[in-house]
């Protein structure tokens, strides 16, 4: 029998929050603390190792997860497009020996109310079926975050180009992608404009 597949959650955390006017979204609080060690927090609950990305002139984001067992990666050229965050911290993934069935968890920085117990059990998922994709969703149905991506398509993930993620590898295998449905809108809430924020705070009074 084979070594249990490893889970490699990559926590994106390099884009500019240029649509929140001028706050960093993942500076803003989230209960007691900031939003990027909020879900840094919760992707390390899982016991799984944790890369961030991170861009380089953003040192307060730095700052906030310094003292946490994790990779932090810098992507000097983020203003590129998330692909770029994509390729080097899947770099910097790689130079840790992944083994064969390995999976990569693309994690958005953004997105609050994840839990470990739901990326545990993505982790769980996967390992039992490791050639699939295996994604986040809907109770309905409606595909979201995260994304764990097997290591055979870990290659076409670094020729992504631009701000597309990983859209066009999903597309392109559309038969090898499984939903698991996650508890309430968890795996479609991101937080990128004022009024994401304001609304998710009146849910959460």
């Amino acid at each position: 029998m084979g070594m249990t597949p490893t889970v490699h959650i990559l926590v994106l955390a390099a884009g500019s929050s240029s649509r929140m006017g001028g706050p960093d979204k993942l500076l803003m609080p989230i209960g007691k603390m900031p939003l990027l060690r909020a879900v840094t927090s919760v992707a390390l609950a899982t016991g799984a190792p944790v890369f961030v990305t991170l861009p380089p002139d953003q040192i307060a984001r730095e700052a906030v997860i310094a003292d946490l067992p994790l990779h932090i990666v810098t992507v000097a050229d983020a203003s590129l497009g998330l692909s770029r965050s994509i390729s080097r911290g899947m770099t910097a993934v790689l130079a840790t020996n992944p083994g064969a069935k390995d999976g990569l968890m693309i994690l958005p920085g953004d997105m609050p109310d994840f839990d470990a117990a739901a990326l545990s059990e993505m982790i769980t998922r996967f390992r039992v079926e490791p050639d699939l994709i295996v994604r986040g969703g809907t109770d309905t149905g409606q595909p979201g975050h995260p994304v764990i991506f097997p290591r055979d398509l870990w290659s076409d993930l670094a020729t992504l180009t631009g701000d597309e993620g990983g859209r066009s590898v999903l597309r392109q295998n559309q038969g090898r992608v499984r939903v698991i449905p996650l508890p309430g809108p968890m795996s479609v809430l991101d937080l990128d404009t004022p009024a994401d924020w304001a609304a998710w705070r009146n849910r959460n009074l």
